[in-house]
């Protein structure tokens, strides 16, 4: 028993009054009181970092809640704006591509390459359906009020992405907005002078039999409208997203010169497609700002070794901010 007691001292942990750990055998099983403590202040960082995360989150999803419903509130006031003004609107904006004396059509008369008075006669539109009229005001407002309202949308949601971004990926971007605005502007410019009323002649004065005679619908005059100056507007991004992917690297101007071939053939086809003739200058109206759209995004893209320097040059930057 006496050789019990005199080892039992041995056997039991101690406890180091300055680092509040036990020594012994038993200390790593039963930890003392300052280790049950610093444990518990581990799990309550754990669990604020993972309420700060879930916190970021949802404030991240209230700054995008505000947003859209500020986007959604400009698009509501245009909208009403314009279909207040829509009656004068429609026959003086819309239905012009359907007159004889559209701005296109003279010019090219003047040329010489469309053809003769009579081929250029008013296209008139039939309504077969009881509420397309009330429709169509309403999306033809809706689809006006996009367009006009595209640079507060895209001013929107750029004021909600900066924060998240680095100093020099900010670089630039009030060029590509000046730009990006211009250049949809453009493109629906050149959808409604240029695509939609060559387009809709040619489908109009196209016959797949003469005892069938073309009664166009409101309905789909519309809806062919809008799709293509939208899709024109659209498509005239292509140098703007060009250079926003030159510029992580995603995108190289090799890119445009292996498939430039490719590119010349698939474009001719396109602009053979929605070309009311066959002349070339006709031909060559369609093809040449498509074409030059390419040439111009290839231009806003540097070569491979260029943006791998700059990809590196911005890795050192966020290093050395990190630091």
């Amino acid at each position: 028993q006496m050789c019990i007691r005199d080892s039992a001292p041995a056997v039991r942990s101690q406890e180091n009054p300055r680092t509040g750990s036990r020594s012994g055998p038993w200390g790593q099983f039963f930890p003392s009181g300052t280790q049950r403590s610093l444990g518990r202040a581990q799990c309550q960082r754990e669990e604020r970092g993972e309420l700060n995360e879930a916190a970021g989150f949802w404030d991240h999803a209230e700054a995008l809640r505000k947003v859209l419903l500020r986007a959604t509130g400009v698009v509501v006031g245009l909208m009403c704006i314009y279909f207040a003004v829509m009656p004068e609107l429609f026959d003086r904006v819309i239905l012009a591509p359907c007159r004889s004396d559209f701005p296109l059509y003279n010019l090219l008369d003047r040329v010489g390459g469309y053809g003769t008075v009579p081929e250029r006669a008013d296209i008139s539109l039939i309504n077969i359906q009881l509420a397309s009229q009330f429709f169509v005001h309403m999306t033809a407002s809706m689809w006006l009020a996009v367009i006009t309202a595209f640079p507060i949308v895209v001013y929107l949601l750029w004021g909600f992405v900066s924060p998240g971004l680095y100093e020099h990926e900010k670089r630039g971007v009030t060029g590509a907005f000046i730009g990006g605005i211009a250049m949809f502007y453009l493109g629906v410019a050149t959808g409604y002078f240029l695509v939609f009323p060559l387009t809709l002649r040619f489908l109009a004065d196209y016959q797949l039999s003469a005892l069938i005679p073309n009664q166009i619908s409101l309905d789909s005059y519309i809806d062919t409208f809008m799709m293509l100056v939208l899709m024109m507007g659209i498509v005239f991004e292509l140098p703007v997203v060009a250079w926003l992917l030159g510029k992580t690297g995603i995108l190289s101007r090799e890119f445009f010169t292996t498939f430039r071939r490719h590119a010349i053939v698939a474009l001719l086809v396109l602009a053979a497609v929605v070309t009311p003739t066959g002349d070339p200058f006709t031909l060559m109206v369609v093809f040449l700002p498509i074409y030059i759209l390419w040439e111009a995004s290839a231009l806003t893209v540097p070569s491979r070794s260029v943006s791998t320097c700059l990809l590196y040059t911005s890795d050192a930057a966020d290093d050395r901010i990190s630091v």
